[in-house]
């Protein structure tokens, strides 16, 4: 359990690093910092997000879902704004594309090690 925790970490660490190379308008400084920014997207998206997505449940429904896309930019603009070193230039465009790709690396990488 420990260990699968520790790995999901690490490999969001290294997938935030590889999406800062990318034309994203993610930046995160250095490894150091991309580990800090992967433990706060778990924590924002352990504790945060649950009240969120409650709240706007009635939107959810109306918009068939699609407003989870807005909850993950929320998500990930808030963890920018918290981690110093990790910011977004893109605005709210690099805080939409970016948990999605991040969720596409991460399943990509944690299938390759798996």
């Amino acid at each position: 359990m420990l260990t699968h925790f520790i790995v999901t970490w690490l490999v969001t660490a290294v997938s935030l690093l590889i999406l800062s190379k990318l034309p994203l308008g993610i930046e995160i400084d250095d490894f150091g910092t991309a580990l800090v920014s992967a433990l706060v997207l778990g924590l924002l998206n352990a504790f945060v997000r649950p009240v969120l997505a409650f709240f706007t449940f009635p939107i959810t429904v109306l918009t068939l879902g699609l407003f989870t896309f807005v909850l993950n930019a929320i998500i990930f603009w808030l963890a920018a704004a918290l981690v110093d070193g990790f910011r977004l230039r893109g605005g709210w465009l690099a805080a939409l594309i970016g948990p999605i790709a991040l969720g596409l690396l991460n399943g990509l990488l944690l299938a390759l090690i798996r």
